[in-house]
């Protein structure tokens, strides 16, 4: 497992690539919500990308990096990959967002699309990363990305000032990377608060591997949480880190994501992705039932169209 001294670690060493996202309380709701859309790159996918990139060795790095990402991930590393001058390469799904896309080949990625979902796109980067010799950059199944993605953990502790008081987290997972470092970061705490996963029904898989052991059967859909979207590794050092520190994880509805996405904006104008409202989703319909608790909104790069549509009520 991992020690949560490294999250101390990893947090000194990102320190001045990342930006320490406000807290803002929600009185109605009873929430205090992590607003990590304002992270640089607008997703907090960024301070596993940087610990992991940071701590490679000169060799590693030598032939560049190779990864895969829905988008924001992808950012993250092309960033700290822009500041090593290194190659970084993308394979992401050819159903990718189109601005996330976007967003990687300005900050200098090279992208590589790949004929159907997520996993496809996962283990295309895999193979080609053996194959060339290339440093793969996992998004979530790496000690050193969980603890880039657990600096939140110390963040949100640092920042609530009554979070002895917190009954639960609400976290949106997909591969299991955040929600990892997050119950890692709770370690110290003799009394910890619920820690809750948060995903889209449309997308089930991780919730699958935590109550069934299973991946085999599950149903994929489209889904506005594009970014927690496709099967897990099935050899994920996540899977064990969930089983330890997940308390429940929780399903929600495509429109519930959507009406987050408006609640956020209408009552705290932040602009989220499906993926991060997820957790407000879980929120909204009742399925977090302990509060005080803490929301990880986790990002805002979101499709401008997708978002004008749902704030008015198109889609």
């Amino acid at each position: 497992m991992i020690p949560s001294e490294w999250l101390y670690g990893a947090s000194q060493r990102i320190e001045r690539f990342i930006t320490k996202t406000p807290v803002t309380f929600d009185e109605n709701l009873g929430v205090f919500f992590k607003w990590e859309n304002q992270q640089v790159t607008g997703s907090f996918k960024i301070r596993g990308a940087a610990n992991k990139i940071l701590s490679l060795q000169d060799w590693e790095l030598e032939n560049g990096i190779i990864t895969c990402s829905a988008g924001n991930h992808g950012q993250g590393c092309a960033v700290i990959a822009k500041h090593k001058k290194i190659r970084c390469e993308v394979y992401c799904s050819s159903h990718a967002v189109s601005s996330k896309v976007t967003a990687m080949k300005d900050l200098g990625a090279i992208i590589h699309p790949v004929e159907g979902g997520y996993f496809e796109a996962e283990k295309t980067a895999m193979h080609q990363a053996e194959f060339t010799g290339k440093t793969f950059i996992s998004p979530y199944n790496d000690v050193q990305v969980i603890a880039g993605q657990g600096t939140i953990g110390l963040e949100i502790m640092d920042q609530i000032e009554v979070f002895e008081s917190i009954q639960s987290i609400v976290v949106p997972i997909g591969g299991g990377g955040l929600l990892s470092g997050i119950g890692i970061s709770l370690d110290p705490f003799n009394r910890k608060p619920k820690l809750i996963g948060a995903q889209s029904k449309a997308s089930p898989f991780m919730h699958s591997v935590f109550y069934s052991g299973t991946q085999k059967g599950v149903t994929e859909t489209d889904s506005l949480a594009d970014g927690l979207s496709g099967e897990v590794d099935h050899q994920s050092i996540t899977i064990p880190l969930v089983d330890k520190y997940a308390d429940e994880i929780v399903l929600v509805s495509e429109k519930s994501i959507k009406k987050a996405i408006v609640y956020a904006w209408e009552n705290h104008h932040q602009v989220i992705e499906g993926s991060a409202a997820t957790a407000l989703a879980a929120i909204l319909e009742g399925k977090v039932i302990e509060f005080p608790a803490v929301a990880i909104m986790t990002g805002g790069n979101i499709q401008p169209s997708v978002f004008d549509a749902i704030i008015g009520g198109q889609v």
